[in-house]
């Protein structure tokens, strides 16, 4: 493919080009006085149709070929543009081979992105955050997982005249429909967004499998989206883990941004859960937007924000896989006092450092995410002082054990 080459009736217009394009080659296009987005798939390959040779090479080769094909077009024939609520979905309108080399075309769209959502005031990022909430439940209702949800596959834009940025979604190359995600050789995503999950399968861990791989992925890239978008970082972990998933695999706790809103915090504690079966749906992340307010930076005084908690018990996976144990109610609980002091704004930043979580359960995420149940009994109340017996004074115990009557001056 190169400029000036007319493939499946597209004269190709610009220079074709591998930017953020991972296996494919891309350039624009025209057909009709249309404006196009031509998309080169650099592989699989497809066998030629009068190859009738019979190799084990050949037999493999046809199989990717026609998985390739089954997938795509399973996915448009779901994903129509014409769909009602579809309008920020940029979606393919033509899908074809020549020769043994597949292309996929979208309409052209300007391409611009807001580099700065986190800038927003907070209405803004409530809508934009909704757009693309919407956009993302749209896929869910038809069992759809995008697979490659990151801001290089959102567009953040303002149309002329409007008042709010919307989010565009596009690409959906490596969409599938949920349970049935490609092998872990084929599989796409960004591992900065990935799920626990995803990151597992890819390892080849063998306690999951492709029926693990559901609407929950896109779940968990939303989540640290969100936090992207809402305070321009991702979420904090420990450097010894590559990936906020990685660093969830292994038990750690993401450290959350403490500007965020309690109703922020424990949506986005919720939507980073490893187990994907304990993430909310989408319905309830749009509903947790419904004020501007959720969206909002605080900036606390030290000790006076309450630490975000997991919205259900990490002990209570329901995807079938097994959870690292977590924070017991039953361990010493550290000074909140000693915590505070070790606090830290790094430079620049609008971070603190993260105060170690109370026993006490925190407001959870409502609807779809149960709160989580108590590790320990309560403990009973001391018993009643008996009345018959002889009450200690508080003035005597306040004056350091001095006999009652004496005085300042008393030796």
């Amino acid at each position: 493919m190169k400029q000036g080459d007319v493939i499946g009736g597209y004269r190709i217009t610009s220079e074709p080009t591998n930017a953020n394009g991972g296996k494919c080659m891309w350039a624009f296009a025209e057909k009709g006085g249309g404006q196009y987005f031509v998309k080169r798939f650099l592989e699989p390959k497809r066998p030629r149709d009068d190859d009738t040779r019979d190799t084990p090479s050949l037999r493999i080769r046809r199989q990717l070929a026609r998985e390739f094909e089954e997938r795509h077009r399973t996915i448009m024939k779901r994903l129509r543009p014409d769909a009602r609520g579809g309008g920020n979905l940029v979606l393919a309108i033509d899908f074809f081979h020549e020769g043994s080399t597949y292309y996929k075309v979208t309409e052209r769209i300007d391409t611009s992105s807001l580099e700065k959502p986190q800038a927003l005031e907070p209405r803004q990022k409530m809508v934009l955050l909704k757009t693309l909430g919407m956009s993302l439940k749209q896929l869910h209702d038809i069992d759809i997982v995008h697979g490659d949800l990151k801001p290089l596959n959102v567009l953040v834009q303002k149309r002329d005249g409007a008042a709010f940025h919307t989010a565009k979604l596009i690409d959906f190359d490596d969409s599938y429909v949920s349970g049935a995600p490609p092998a872990p050789e084929d599989i796409a995503g960004d591992s900065l967004f990935g799920a626990p999950e995803w990151r597992r399968y890819l390892q080849g861990d063998g306690s999951v499998g492709p029926e693990h791989l559901t609407c929950a992925v896109d779940v968990f890239a939303l989540g640290v989206m969100t936090h992207l978008y809402l305070t321009g970082d991702l979420p904090h972990h420990d450097r010894r883990y590559g990936s906020p998933a990685d660093a969830v695999n292994a038990g750690a706790r993401l450290d959350l941004d403490t500007r965020l809103s309690e109703p922020m915090l424990g949506l986005l504690r919720a939507m980073t859960a490893r187990a994907s079966g304990s993430r909310p749906r989408m319905a309830t992340f749009l509903k947790t937007l419904a004020d501007p307010k959720v969206c909002a930076l605080q900036h606390r005084r030290p000790g006076t924000t309450k630490p975000e908690t997991a919205a259900k018990s990490t002990t209570g996976s329901t995807d079938g896989t097994p959870e690292p144990p977590g924070p017991t109610a039953l361990g010493r609980r550290p000074s909140r006092i000693k915590a505070n002091l070790k606090s830290t704004r790094p430079p620049g930043g609008g971070r603190t450092a993260p105060v170690p979580p109370p026993a006490d359960p925190a407001p959870t995420v409502p609807d779809e995410t149960p709160a989580a149940e108590p590790t320990a009994a309560p403990t009973p109340p001391p018993p009643s002082p008996d009345a018959s017996a002889p009450r200690t004074s508080r003035v005597r115990i306040n004056l350091g054990g001095r006999t009652p009557g004496s005085g300042r001056g008393s030796s």
